[in-house]
């Protein structure tokens, strides 16, 4: 074990013994878990030799502590009983001097953190709230009756929500991606008979917005461009997206509009929307 050269220290500047200790060992960046007891127990006896006129009472810790260590080093003297080898079978005699200094370590440091804290609020004062009536206020606790039917009422309602906010919406997919059949054929159908009966009629009266679809309305729509594909019809506009007025034709006999209602249109493939 290499030799360490302890400062020139004075026992009364020490709490007690624990902290001659622990200043030793820190002092001499010694390994606390691994403290070479002989020469630490050699320099600690030399500096009680060195007390001038001590108070019994006030040594008797330190004295304790030395008889301490002059057991502990007798031990790691005795054969067989070295600092490895008891390591190795867990009966090292330092164990239990170690733990009380890691103890005095902690309680050390804890003691250093409350001084600073100590010193930076030492300065402060703490303000205790003001109560009511110093401040002109009337606390008044108005009791609440529990309604278990309206508490009820409330976590239906929370369920609800629940329940449309997380339910399956593969159904509501389906329904989106549903496509609406819709027969142009009849859309011509009722714009034919629509102009028939008065002669004119706009768009918007033939498929009302309240009561069409938007589907029904772009079928309507295409149903009007093959009428006047056809010449059977004509449409005027003022002005772009203004309202459109349909006027039937009297150019066609009647015989010949029945015909056309009822043979089959001359689209090939009948758009569905």
């Amino acid at each position: 074990m290499p030799s360490h050269r302890f400062p020139d220290l004075k026992i009364d500047r020490f709490e007690g013994p624990l902290d001659l200790l622990f200043h030793l060992i820190e002092k001499n960046d010694i390994d606390i878990y691994d403290i070479p007891i002989a020469e630490i127990t050699d320099q600690y006896m030399s500096y009680l030799h060195g007390m001038s006129a001590p108070d019994m009472e006030a040594a008797s810790e330190f004295l304790v502590m030395a008889a301490t260590l002059i057991h502990i080093k007798t031990k790691m003297m005795l054969p067989g009983i070295r600092a490895g080898a008891a390591v190795e079978d867990g009966e090292d005699p330092r164990e239990e001097l170690v733990i009380r200094l890691l103890q005095y370590r902690r309680c050390k440091i804890l003691a250093q953190d409350l001084r600073e804290r100590y010193a930076y609020h030492s300065d402060s004062i703490l303000r205790l709230p003001s109560l009511p009536k110093t401040l002109g206020i009337t606390v008044q606790s108005v009791p609440q009756e529990f309604d278990p039917d309206c508490f009820n009422r409330s976590i239906m309602a929370v369920c609800s929500r629940n329940e449309i906010r997380f339910a399956d919406i593969s159904s509501k997919i389906t329904h989106l991606l549903k496509r609406e059949k819709v027969s142009i054929r009849d859309k011509m159908r009722i714009v034919w008979q629509r102009l028939t009966e008065k002669g004119r009629a706009f768009f918007h009266e033939i498929f009302p917005a309240t009561e069409t679809t938007p589907t029904e309305k772009v079928a309507g729509f295409l149903a009007v461009l093959e009428l006047l594909r056809s010449n059977r019809i004509s449409a005027e506009q003022e002005r772009p997206y203004d309202v459109i007025l349909l006027s039937k034709k009297e150019d066609r006999s009647r015989k010949d509009s029945r015909m056309y209602m009822k043979q089959p249109h001359r689209i090939q493939k009948e758009n569905q929307a």
